[in-house]
């Protein structure tokens, strides 16, 4: 019984670029890989960390991981459009055996306990 693979995608955005431009980068990453025709299967900003070396004279990074699902199509379109991005200074691409990972749950949109529920049944 063997699980199906997954790719994820650990890149590394240049640290002075605006979070606006952060974001737009993120969004346009996750498209491509929708195009391509794969599944998103989470996305996470990891922050602004410290470099263990210097690259690019930057001694820290703005690090993405985005977890997908699909033929392996999408990784060549990804690894391209990242390699001519002169934002992204780091990218790594790795093809992951196991259980996918589970999705993040979004503040906001968390569902409500169970006693909750039958509290509000039970006053309406």
């Amino acid at each position: 019984m063997s699980q199906q693979p997954y790719y994820e995608t650990m890149y590394i955005l240049r640290p002075d670029i605006p979070e606006e431009e952060v974001e737009t980068h993120v969004t346009k990453y996750r498209e491509m890989v929708t195009e391509a025709g794969a599944e998103v299967l989470d996305n996470q900003m990891r922050g602004k960390r410290r470099l263990a070396y210097p690259i690019s004279n930057h001694k820290e990074g703005i690090y993405v991981q985005l977890s997908h699902n699909g033929n392996g199509q999408q990784v060549a379109v990804l690894e391209k459009a990242m390699r001519l991005s002169e934002d992204v200074i780091r990218y790594l691409t790795v093809k992951q055996e196991g259980p996918l990972p589970a999705p993040r749950i979004v503040p906001g949109s968390e569902p409500e306990p169970v006693e909750q529920q039958e509290a509000a049944a039970v006053e309406a």
